[in-house]
């Protein structure tokens, strides 16, 4: 009776070291947190293989940017990319470095798409700065925006050295931006700023429009993380953060996700060298002396985006 009784704990240890290793050894090991399927209200299907269907620009093939503005856009918004290439993003050259501008989109939505991806296709054949992958462009699916330009980021401009990106409805003054990025004092690694937003509070009234249940985000406080009007980054973040999103649900509000990941990897955003460089809703008009201080700014209107850049272009005061 004791032979069997050795017998039997001995095949009973076999078998709890053979579960150890399929479970904990196996490469091919999917964890708990990673196994999420549908994404549901809050969250967005993300990861998943979307592939770019436009992606024939120049930017980080042929050329080595310094800065790369990446604007996620609507596809049917052609107005707005036209306004932003007669104005801040038209300045290739600024103080002597490389910059470029490309536009970031979706699948379209509505009645008409063969005829928006048609448009869109003799778009690109006459600038050649769009990128579009196969996600349904919408508001929920920012995140989704946002992780894809990451992916295209990570996979052509390791060698260029910032990127921001850059909401449509937002002026971009590029002197200031180069000016900051060159500075000695600017980390070239580990980088990102704009307007930081620190112990963000959890919207839970729920009749708002970034409301969120405390079965997803049980925290009272969100980490830090830049607003995504406008944001900057230097170019090691995007695959930092890409290969640390698996281990984290993404929710669909886009630059809280982002603050989220920024965390995971013990990389807080930093604040700019001054407030007034990055700026949401001001009380317009600004005067030159204010818009001597700015980097972005959110805008009222494309018309009014327009008549700032020129009165950037015709020379400003800086003061104090």
């Amino acid at each position: 009776m004791g032979k069997r009784r050795r017998l039997k704990n001995i095949f009973f240890s076999i078998l709890v070291l053979v579960a150890f290793l399929v479970l904990y050894l196996n490469p091919y090991k999917t964890f708990p947190k990673l196994m999420w399927r549908e994404p549901g209200y809050y969250y967005v299907a993300y990861p998943r293989n979307y592939t770019f269907i436009m992606d024939q620009t120049p930017t980080c093939r042929t050329t080595t940017p310094f800065l790369i503005l990446m604007v996620p856009i609507a596809p049917n918004d052609q107005a707005t990319r036209d306004i932003i290439r007669k104005t801040w993003g038209s300045e290739k050259i600024v103080l002597d470095q490389l910059v470029e501008t490309v536009f970031v989109m979706g699948l379209p939505v509505g009645n008409d798409i063969e005829q928006q991806l048609k448009k869109l296709k003799l778009e690109n054949d006459q600038h050649h700065d769009l990128i579009q992958s196969n996600f349904l462009d919408s508001y929920h699916n920012l995140t989704i925006k946002t992780m894809v330009m990451l992916e295209w980021l990570a996979q052509y401009c390791t060698k260029a050295s910032f990127v921001l990106k850059i909401d449509s409805d937002t002026l971009l003054h590029v002197h200031n931006l180069v000016m900051l990025l060159l500075d000695p004092s600017t980390a070239k690694k580990n980088y990102s700023t704009g307007l930081v937003w620190w112990h963000s509070s959890v919207l839970r009234d729920t009749s708002s429009k970034y409301y969120m249940p405390s079965y997803v985000f049980p925290e009272p406080k969100y980490p830090p993380y830049p607003l995504g009007m406008a944001y900057v980054m230097s170019l090691d973040l995007p695959r930092k953060i890409l290969d640390v999103s698996p281990q984290i649900k993404p929710i669909y509000i886009e630059d809280v996700y982002l603050g989220m990941c920024l965390k995971q990897l013990g990389i807080p955003p930093t604040d700019p060298p001054e407030h007034t460089m990055f700026l949401i809703k001001p009380l317009h008009p600004l005067n030159r002396c204010s818009l001597s201080k700015v980097i972005a700014m959110t805008t009222d209107s494309t018309l009014q985006m327009h008549s700032y850049w020129k009165t950037i272009r015709q020379g400003l005061h800086y003061c104090h």
